[in-house]
């Protein structure tokens, strides 16, 4: 499917949903506050990634959800998405993100 194919019309406000784990550096921090700090590291490291393929998007629009259980966060960024291949691109990279288990 080309682009002219494609569903989508670009440019358009398009929803990433990354969803990763919480605890990945949990053995590496022996602070009280580990929680926070995992959270930061994970939605900081989204956001460079997001940046890198959206220069545009605004830190402030990305929502940041922790699981009932504390072991997830899902992170939600809308960006203006250009094209097909722009979406691509940052859907690969947010999957290799060794902190990363789905992106929707």
């Amino acid at each position: 499917m080309t682009e002219t194919d494609s569903l989508i019309e670009y440019p358009c406000e398009f929803p990433i949903k990354i969803m990763g784990r919480s605890d990945v550096l949990a053995d590496q921090i022996s602070l009280s506050n580990q929680n926070d700090l995992v959270q930061q590291s994970l939605s900081q490291s989204v956001l460079v990634i997001v940046k890198r393929h959206a220069p545009d998007f605004d830190d402030a629009g990305m929502a940041i959800r922790v699981s009932g259980g504390g072991k997830y966060l899902s992170l939600t960024c809308t960006i203006n998405a250009v094209s097909r291949t722009q979406l691509d691109a940052l859907y690969r990279e947010l999957c290799a993100h060794p902190s990363v288990v789905m992106v929707l």
